[in-house]
């Protein structure tokens, strides 16, 4: 998903379906629903809930977020929105992103206001605080805040044209169609809408349909460290914390620093962008890797049964910090690799591929408790990251000509036939690594020759990762790159027990893994 889109999320609260039941009453339902009812006045905008099952309000960009205020203000045609009723709350089956957008314009809240911020615990991130920024000029632009028609409505001394657009503001409802029966009933006339309408992507699908399975909470709970709408709150107290604190940990070791475009820093995140649908991709392959077997097919994300308790998806979550922690971290066994060696191409993008690949050829060897493998990998690390850093177009090329859902498999198998290469001695050329990747006899067209008179993002990042990559401090014991910034251990250079000196003349800075398992 693009960074470009509003957060919308804590504009309309989300409620478990479970044990609702449908109203016995039978009370006319409203037909409609205005911006009216999202003020202090209003009586249905406190009562409307979003079902567990709903998507998160984050898919419209600013520019779709003042079309619909456009379309409202100036009485432009607006689809109904679809609600259920239970006997505590008013569900959103569809029409969620419309509704959030009339409560946002109110509250002036596009994901950085007085709602939103104690929803994300007060850590809203850099990038969402810049989206809602641009969401608020342009609607303070092109149609005006909601302050300024209120405002507007107390004045007399208006021009026909103004007074008549006031009026459609304060007049103006949504039509509202109800869907009646159990909640199983609504919960399938959800998907129905969302298959044969705007339909769901298959990110979305899998996460909505597995939401109480482990993989999809602990997926759910990383991407948002822990915060926002609390997809575990079933649980008991101190598993809530635990899902809370274990997922604000991996949100910091995948996700942090936040990640800028042109690249100025070699401290980058090992997950990329924590844009909502490209990070939730990586989340699930991570945690799915991270729980694999010994041997058989990776489990799926909505494979098996529900958590009930909330231990699984503690469990899982804890997985997947160990094997994070096993490729960054100051942990012993850390292997401390560089993101912009392993996971970045040239320009400094993120490539989900070259993340996934590396993760999914450690996990793999993790759980075949395959220690030798991790020796030999450090035997010929620094042989290793000098290929992948003077071959980056090249493998980046590699990637490209690719089916995309190759790619990480097929980068999997290249790291390793490198790994075994190197260790029997082999020249890797670029023709080497072509074959390596089953791209033998396929053309691989060089860049295109740049005609700009003036540097892109691009080509300042690229021209910033070669230079500070020749200043990257490499490990004294196997010669690889360090990743000083989120893993590192200080290793005495003679053992004290030999003999050696506890004063910073005897020290040197290591990756822990060569620390502790190759020195001693």
């Amino acid at each position: 998903m693009a960074k470009n889109l509003v957060n919308l999320d804590a504009m309309i609260a989300r409620a478990d379906f479970s044990g609702q039941e449908e109203p016995t009453t039978s009370f006319d339902n409203i037909a409609s629903i205005s911006v009216r009812d999202f003020t202090p006045a209003g009586l249905i905008g406190s009562h409307l809930r979003k079902p567990d099952f709903q998507r998160e309000t984050n898919h419209w960009t600013p520019e779709q977020v003042v079309s619909l205020l456009e379309c409202y203000v100036n009485g432009d045609l607006i689809p109904s929105v679809i609600l259920w009723r239970s006997n505590s709350h008013v569900f959103v089956i569809d029409g969620g992103h419309r509704l959030s957008v009339l409560r946002a314009w109110v509250e002036d809240d596009y994901g950085d206001g007085p709602i939103s911020q104690p929803f994300f615990g007060y850590e809203v991130s850099k990038e969402q605080k810049k989206v809602a920024k641009r969401a608020r000029a342009l609607v303070e632009e092109r149609v005006g805040s909601w302050q300024h028609f209120s405002a507007r409505s107390q004045q007399t001394e208006l021009t026909p044209e103004e007074r008549q657009r006031v009026n459609t503001v304060l007049t103006r409802a949504l039509h509202v169609q109800w869907v009646t029966g159990n909640p199983e009933k609504a919960e399938s006339s959800f998907f129905k809408i969302n298959t044969e309408g705007t339909p769901l992507d298959e990110i979305e699908e899998i996460l909505l349909k597995a939401r109480r399975k482990p993989l999809a909470l602990a997926a759910r709970a990383i991407i948002r460290a822990g915060k926002g709408h609390k997809y575990w709150s079933r649980f008991s107290p101190p598993v809530a914390a635990a899902i809370e604190a274990v997922a604000a940990d991996l949100h910091q070791v995948l996700f942090e620093p936040s990640l800028d475009r042109p690249v100025k820093t070699l401290a980058l995140p090992l997950g990329g962008s924590r844009g909502v649908r490209t990070a939730l991709e990586i989340l699930i392959d991570f945690v799915r890797y991270s729980t694999r077997p010994q041997s058989g097919e990776l489990p799926a994300v909505d494979g098996g049964v529900d958590d009930e308790s909330g231990e699984r998806t503690v469990e899982t979550l804890k997985a997947a910090l160990a094997l994070a922690k096993r490729i960054t971290g100051n942990d012993s066994g850390s292997l401390g690799l560089h993101p912009a060696i392993y996971y970045y191409g040239p320009s400094g993008r993120h490539s989900s591929a070259m993340f996934m690949g590396t993760v999914s050829l450690f996990a793999r060897h993790l759980a075949n408790n395959d220690k030798k493998f991790f020796s030999k990998f450090t035997s010929v690390r620094s042989r290793l990251e000098d290929v992948l850093v003077r071959n980056k177009e090249l493998l980046a090329s590699i990637l490209q000509k690719l089916l995309s859902r190759d790619r990480t498999a097929k980068y999997e198998v290249l790291l390793e036939r490198l790994v075994e290469a190197l260790i029997a001695g082999e020249p890797i050329s670029e023709e080497w690594l072509v074959s390596a990747s089953g791209l033998t006899g396929k053309a691989l067209t060089g860049g295109v020759v740049p005609t700009a008179t003036r540097f892109t993002d691009d080509d300042r990042s690229t021209i910033f990762i070669r230079t500070a990559l020749g200043s990257v401090p490499r490990c004294p014991i196997c010669a690889g790159y360090m990743d000083v910034e989120k893993s590192v251990s200080f290793d005495h250079i003679d053992r004290v027990r030999e003999g050696g000196t506890r004063g910073p003349a005897n020290g040197q800075m290591t990756h822990p893994y060569c620390n502790q398992a190759v020195k001693n």
